[in-house]
């Protein structure tokens, strides 16, 4: 391999000859060979976004010659095109607070915009890493607005998700809702519900976790840009935080703004622990509503049976025909995962001190994984599990007939004693409850019948 050689405050080293990052990237990925994993993509445009405005900030307000911030904003721009991805090598776990990372897109854009200007990569004759491109910037106050940015970015694909879910919800509610079948609380007998009514429940709770969510990321669009290494703005000009956030609102299209108090944006990550935690209720929930998909479609000849999910691929490489609920089963899956990031990011936020929480990289990874994994398979249990559920009317009706919860519309007309007993004889002896009502002269048949109606019951009030 040809090389090149480049220097730093520690020394020289070899450099590929033909990589856009330099020696400080070389050092990372030499020092932390940790997972073979990569912050983000998302993190990569963010970082490109930040550059790229505060070249303009310190391009407007003359402290960057503009021949050289052209360069940047161009080298910016290709990396926002995704032409410079496979130069940013750093692994996910890397040095604290994402120095290696800033380092990786400063040399990167470094090199390729001194190309841009006629120089050899790794020459730095015009502009170098952290005199140009880092102008007025910091790890400290760059990495934690990335992740901000970064988690904007990956926000819409999940709402998107998510709005799609509660539409196929709801729209299974509207199929469902005359199929009436036996509640059930403790895994035990409960009133007649409609199947309709559980997934118009569903769909509701979807849409709380979605609202919950976006009322949390409302906290990312206040950025710490321009706090530089501990909140005070050294080595910035006084006009530079506002016109950099400005210039990342135009781009972005966020309403990001400077923050109310620069340190404590750079000391806190509590709102990605807040988003992180909104994340954390949504996988909750996609837990227990595939678990009841699960239930529900049990069987088919030996469980609840009462609907059918999609069959979509075999489910046994044994058992000739077996068809398995794969897709809530991926689903609990991925909320277990997301439940994990979550603890991760808890850890990490309360592990900073002082000026600066230095486990940036960590929660960078974390929130944002557990965004993309919570996106796609919101996504496909919509589009390859709800979309394509029937339900088993006759099953539902025929074991809402057989609840012995129906002797709860008794208990008003002959009491709760009684009503039990009716409940203990109809299990021991295998009678229905309505036969054992009249049996006993308890009511009338034609009361009887009107109370013990499992449709007329699921509709409630």
């Amino acid at each position: 391999m040809k090389t090149r050689l480049e220097k730093d405050s520690l020394g020289s080293k070899r450099v590929p000859l033909n990589a856009y990052y330099g020696i400080q990237t070389l050092r990372a990925v030499e020092n932390f060979p940790i997972s073979g994993l990569r912050l983000q993509h998302e993190m990569v445009l963010a970082f490109a976004l930040i550059k790229k405005a505060a070249a303009q900030a310190n391009a407007k307000l003359g402290l960057l010659p503009r021949r050289h911030a052209s360069a940047i904003i161009r080298a910016c721009d290709e990396v926002l095109r995704g032409k410079l991805d496979d130069q940013f090598v750093v692994d996910a776990y890397q040095a604290g607070a994402g120095t290696s990372f800033n380092m990786n897109m400063n040399e990167v854009l470094a090199n390729r915009a001194n190309e841009l200007l006629g120089a050899k990569r790794g020459s730095y004759r015009y502009l170098r890493p952290n005199d140009h491109v880092n102008m007025a910037q910091s790890t400290n106050d760059t990495f934690p607005t990335a992740i901000r940015l970064a988690a904007l970015l990956s926000l819409a694909p999940l709402v998107e998700a998510m709005e799609a879910l509660e539409r196929s919800l709801q729209k299974k509610a509207r199929e469902f809702d005359s199929v009436v079948k036996a509640g059930r609380t403790h895994l035990q007998d409960a009133v007649p519900v409609r199947l309709g009514r559980e997934f118009g429940a569903y769909a509701l709770a979807i849409r709380k976790a979605r609202q919950h969510i976006l009322d949390t990321a409302q906290a990312l669009n206040e950025l710490n840009l321009g706090a530089t290494a501990v909140g005070t703005g050294m080595n910035t000009h006084p006009r530079y935080r506002f016109l950099a956030v400005n210039a990342l609102r135009r781009m972005s299209g966020f309403p990001v703004r400077v923050a109310e108090d620069l340190m404590e944006r750079t000391q806190s990550l509590g709102d990605f622990a807040r988003l992180s935690g909104a994340l954390r209720v949504f996988a909750l929930e996609l837990i227990r509503i595939a678990n009841d998909l699960r239930l529900l479609n049990s069987g088919p000849n030996t469980g609840f049976g009462e609907i059918d999910l999609p069959a979509i691929q075999p489910g046994s490489s044994i058992m000739p025909g077996k068809v398995n609920p794969v897709v809530p089963e991926m689903v609990d899956m991925v909320g277990f995962q997301v439940l994990g990031h979550d603890a991760t990011v808890s850890f990490a936020t309360q592990a900073g001190q002082l000026e600066l929480n230095v486990m940036m990289p960590v929660v960078a990874y974390n929130l944002l994984q557990a965004m993309h994994l919570l996106t796609r398979s919101t996504d496909v249990l919509a589009h390859r599990c709800i979309d394509g559920i029937t339900a088993h009317s006759d099953r539902c009706e025929a074991f809402a007939h057989r609840s012995l919860a129906l002797v709860t519309a008794l208990a008003p007309k002959i009491g709760y004693l009684s009503a039990a007993m009716i409940a203990k004889e109809s299990l021991a002896s295998g009678k229905p409850l309505i036969d054992l009502v009249i049996q006993h002269n308890l009511l009338d048949p034609k009361t009887a019948r009107q109370l013990l109606d499992p449709n007329r019951l699921s509709r409630g009030v």
